[in-house]
């Protein structure tokens, strides 16, 4: 009868154990997923912001080259 709940004690404390170690095996997988996306998340808002400021800028050379054919336009109109 001993050696049957030393083999029960035994067992329960295995199987807590391995849930144990499984549990923190599985919170450092998650833990690094979270890393790696948040990592992955700034890049992308990195390179966000610098798509931003090269459109911002090629708006800005476009809307300067627009405004001066408006004036040579209006220079020409005038003239006829």
């Amino acid at each position: 009868m001993i050696e049957l709940i030393a083999a029960v004690a035994g067992a329960s404390i295995t199987v807590a154990a391995m849930g144990v170690g499984g549990m923190t095996r599985r919170n450092n997988e998650d833990r690094m997923a979270v890393i790696k996306l948040t990592a992955a998340v700034e890049h992308v808002a990195t390179r966000l912001e610098t798509l931003h400021i090269d459109v911002k800028a090629n708006s800005h050379e476009m809307f300067a080259r627009l405004n001066e054919v408006e004036q040579r336009l209006a220079k020409l109109e005038a003239v006829r």
